[in-house]
């Protein structure tokens, strides 16, 4: 399968390692600094730029965690969602990642199953480029991808 990156509002461009440390590649092939996975090594990998990005967001929330997912719909028929959501929103069956960035409080993300089938090995990358700047999803499971950014088909 292909591998491709999309954007989603205010967010960036992806690359990662694996809990061994292994460095992987951006969507330009380019080999990049090494990406954060949660506390237990699995969860989506985030890069150093979109850890620091999503530290100072969940900061802000006063105690929300971070729901990543897909939802139907797009122009390619799947779309990217991020939303800030409490605790008590947190479903029995949804899988819990915590991720502890350097030099800020841990946070909790969290996926539902079927979404995670989707997503399972996403990198999460954040620019500040005043073009195309935001979070960007890079998905291995993605066959492709919209010129919109934000949806994808598998």
């Amino acid at each position: 399968m292909a591998s491709s990156t999309s954007t989603a509002s205010n967010a960036a461009n992806t690359t990662a390692s694996n809990a061994a440390g292994e460095t992987a590649s951006n969507a330009t092939g380019e080999a990049s600094a090494l990406a954060h996975t949660a506390r237990d090594g699995k969860g989506i990998l985030i890069t150093p730029p979109a850890m620091t990005q999503l530290a100072a967001l969940m900061q802000q929330q006063n105690g929300q965690v971070l729901r990543v997912g897909v939802r139907s719909g797009g122009c390619s028929g799947m779309s990217y969602t991020m939303d800030f959501i409490t605790e008590d929103a947190i479903r029995s069956d949804d899988e819990r990642y915590t991720y502890e960035p350097a030099g800020a409080p841990s946070f909790e993300v969290v996926c539902d199953p079927k979404s995670l089938l989707y997503i399972y090995g996403m990198q999460l990358d954040f620019s500040s480029a005043l073009i195309g700047g935001g979070f960007n999803f890079t998905n291995p499971n993605a066959t492709q991808t919209c010129g919109c950014g934000s949806s994808f088909a598998v």
